[in-house]
């Protein structure tokens, strides 16, 4: 699952309710995508728009409103490997999982590692989404 690590001003960010595909069995952390209008799981190199802040058994009914927090480059998320990722290095972009929970060790993703504690499977790892902010 992706967990909030740091924010860049320290704020907490806001929830927004937005409305979930059919088929989004939302779970806490879990990367999400929109799909003509509708939340669904991210996976691979879809672009991560925004975090589940929460958790359903059972898929959502269409256009049902589930809170969610924008995930941008101010925001590290904290994650686990599917993989070991002995090859990934910090600044590489990696794939997110068919789960939408963690990352891979697929280079060409959406997910910009910025520390990982080990090259074992598993590994925590700190990401942020979306273009970092450049500094002049």
């Amino acid at each position: 699952m992706f967990l909030i690590h740091t924010v860049d001003d320290g704020r907490n960010p806001p929830h927004e309710y937005l409305a979930a595909s059919a088929e989004l069995t939302p779970k806490v952390g879990m990367a999400l995508k929109t799909e003509e209008g509708k939340l669904k799981t991210a996976t691979a190199a879809d672009e991560v728009r925004y975090v589940s802040m929460c958790e359903r058994e059972a898929p959502c009914e269409e256009g049902e409103l589930i809170p969610v927090i924008r995930a941008g480059s101010d925001i590290i998320f904290e994650t686990a490997s599917e993989g070991a990722p002995d090859s990934v290095n910090v600044g590489d972009k990696v794939q997110l999982h068919t789960d939408g929970m963690k990352v891979t060790t697929t280079t060409g993703g959406c997910a910009e590692v910025v520390y990982k504690d080990s090259d074992e499977d598993g590994a925590m790892m700190r990401v942020r989404f979306g273009a970092a902010a450049s500094a002049e």
